[in-house]
């Protein structure tokens, strides 16, 4: 078997992927709690900011999910039997080995997620647990994007997908089966010794997708989805430019500042904020006419009157809790 063929073989270790997380099938409303700072930053620069989820409040979920997973497949018997000797079980060990000191050493830095909240297609409001959570105790606003009007491009570095929620012994129970998938197929393919650096790297890369897009069922109520740029897929630094930084209260922190525009091998030829956003929903404690009137003058001066049109403001009745005044 040649690389490609052995590279597709793997193919299949991601059929757990139901068409209902996939963002082209679904083509779910995502939204965006922020602040209202942050909104005028996105339509003052056409940019949202991806974070570095190890800096997030997810740092011990991918930490979990990644360790967890590296670990599992270094102490299983599983992978040793079907490499049926020692020093080939050896062989395939070190290439995994090095693929997660690579991606911790090298790639987790610039790792980037963009977090959003599945949307009902009928809700004008939002969620009074993402308003407090996410959008400044609802004095933020909600920008709610359409992915029915984003294009998949092939080998783009940037992914889309749900979020799995479970207890930590659901998650490594979804571990061992990918691993145990992973074994069904690696038995079935005739592997050389010198080729083991493929299968490895394929585990490993189903390994970290299913970290980067997997969280506590504590958080189950938000209904996640997430972009996340993969920086080992971006071969040709398409994005580079684009690595900045923030200063706030958490420190200095890596950050992605995507421009939202057409990338080639990266989004399609006429992506812009203004194809994508669906609507943009003020916060239950913006929801005054006067408030409603402002942020439209902000739209007119930022050269986005277009979307005064998609402006909305939430009716929820809204009471701050005591420890957010």
């Amino acid at each position: 078997m040649d690389d490609s063929e052995i590279f597709r073989a793997f193919f299949s270790l991601y059929d757990d992927i139901s068409e209902a997380e996939q963002f082209d099938v679904e083509k779910p409303l995502l939204a965006h709690y922020t602040s209202l700072d942050t909104l005028e930053n996105i339509l003052k620069t056409n940019e949202v900011w991806f974070s570095n989820p190890l800096f997030m409040n997810d740092l011990e979920e991918v930490k979990f999910g990644v360790s967890q997973g590296v670990d599992i497949v270094l102490r299983s018997k599983e992978i040793s039997d079907a490499c049926g000797a020692t020093p080939r079980a050896r062989i395939f060990n070190r290439y995994f080995d090095q693929y997660f000191k690579t991606f911790e050493n090298e790639q987790a830095f610039d790792t980037y997620v963009f977090c959003l909240s599945e949307h009902d297609k009928d809700d004008h409001d939002g969620m009074l647990s993402m308003w407090r959570g996410y959008g400044a105790s609802g004095n933020g606003a909600a920008v709610i994007f359409d992915t029915g009007r984003l294009e998949v491009i092939e080998g783009s570095p940037l992914i889309v997908g749900k979020v799995h929620y479970g207890s930590g012994e659901e998650r490594i129970a979804s571990f061992k089966d990918i691993l145990s998938k992973f074994v069904e197929i690696f038995s079935e393919t005739e592997i050389p010794d010198d080729k083991l650096y493929l299968p490895a790297y394929r585990l490993f890369e189903r390994i970290k997708v299913f970290a980067l897009f997997s969280k506590h069922h504590g958080f189950k109520e938000e209904r996640e989805w997430r972009v996340v740029y993969m920086r080992e897929q971006d071969r040709d630094k398409k994005l580079d430019s684009m690595f900045d930084y923030t200063i706030g209260s958490r420190g200095i922190e890596p950050k992605l500042k995507f421009k939202v525009a057409p990338i080639a091998s990266v989004t399609s030829d006429d992506l812009s904020l203004e194809k994508i956003i669906e609507r943009i929903i003020l916060g239950p404690s913006l929801s005054s006419p006067m408030a409603k009137t402002a942020v439209l003058r902000m739209l007119d001066r930022l050269g986005k009157s277009e979307l005064k049109e998609k402006v909305h403001a939430s009716m929820i009745p809204f009471r701050p809790t005591q420890s957010q005044r």
